[in-house]
């Protein structure tokens, strides 16, 4: 019986191990482009910059 839950154990372990590992590198292969386009564009076009302290420009929710 002892033998059994070990070995339910394990394999619990490895499923939530794999999963941890392979979760977050699918997510950044299908969003990672849609991301980089996203900030290129915001660079390009300025958007999302305001103006801090007079001069100092600096990306949205930066304070000095």
């Amino acid at each position: 019986m002892t033998v059994e839950y070990v070995l339910l154990l394990f394999a619990t372990f490895f499923f939530i191990l794999k999963a941890f590992m392979t979760a977050p590198a699918e997510a950044f292969k299908t969003s990672g482009p849609r991301l980089g386009a996203r900030i290129e564009q915001q660079l390009t076009t300025g958007a999302g910059f305001k103006p801090i302290d007079g001069n100092h420009i600096g990306w949205d929710g930066e304070t000095r």
